[in-house]
C-alpha cells in the first residue's frame, strides 16, 4: 500500500472502488458513501449504450470502447476536485494505464482494489440482474493488472462482509 499525500495539503480525496465484475464495487461504495457522506458515482452509469449493448451481448470491451468512458469518469472527478469536494467512484480500472487516466481527475485519487475468489465472483454474478454476464468474468480476470507499488491504494479480499470492508478502508485512510 502506498500512502496518499499529506492530508494537510487540502487535496480532496477521491476513492475509486475497483475490481472485476462481481467484487461488490457498488455495495462497498454505497457503504462508504453512507459512512462518509461523500458524493458517489456509479461508473457503469457513464457507459455509452453501445458499451452496455456489447457487454450484454457477451462481447468484452476493447480499449477503443473504454477510453471515452474512462475520460468521462476522470472529468467527473476533476469537476469535484476543482470544487474541493471528495468523491467515491466505482470503476473496474483493470489496467494501470486506465488508472493513470483516472488519476488525472485529482491528485488525491486512491484505489480500493476489491479482489476475490473466481468461484465466489461467478456465484455473485449469477445471482444478480446486471448487463455484464458471468461469461465475461474470464476476460476481465485476463485483463486485470494488480495495483503497483507506486499506486496509491489498498487491496482487500471481498470474502470480508461489506461493512467490514468499509471500516477497513476508513481506518486505512484514518478518516
Amino acid at each position: 500500500m502506498t500512502p496518499l499525500p499529506d492530508p494537510a495539503t487540502g487535496v480532496p480525496l477521491h476513492l475509486v472502488i475497483m475490481g472485476v465484475s462481481g467484487t461488490g464495487k457498488s455495495t462497498i461504495a454505497t457503504a462508504l458513501r453512507d459512512r462518509l457522506g461523500w458524493e458517489m458515482a456509479e461508473g457503469d452509469d457513464f457507459h455509452p449504450q453501445s458499451n452496455v449493448d456489447k457487454m450484454a451481448g457477451g462481447r468484452p470491451l476493447v480499449d477503443a470502447d473504454r477510453w471515452p468512458w474512462l475520460r468521462s469518469l476522470a472529468d467527473w472527478t476533476a469537476e469535484h476536485d476543482g470544487q474541493g469536494r471528495p468523491t467515491i467512484l466505482t470503476c473496474s480500472a483493470l489496467r494501470t494505464n486506465y488508472r493513470d487516466l483516472l488519476r488525472e481527475g485529482g491528485a488525491g485519487t486512491y484505489f480500493v482494489h476489491l479482489l476475490g475468489d473466481k468461484g465466489l465472483l461467478l456465484e455473485r454474478m449469477s445471482g444478480r440482474d446486471h448487463f455484464m454476464p458471468p461469461s465475461l468474468l474470464e476476460s476481465q480476470l485476463d485483463t486485470l493488472e494488480p495495483l503497483g507499488p507506486d499506486e496509491h491504494g489498498v487491496t482487500i479480499d471481498v470474502a470480508n462482509p461489506p461493512e467490514r470492508i468499509a471500516r477497513m478502508v476508513v481506518a486505512q485512510l484514518d478518516l
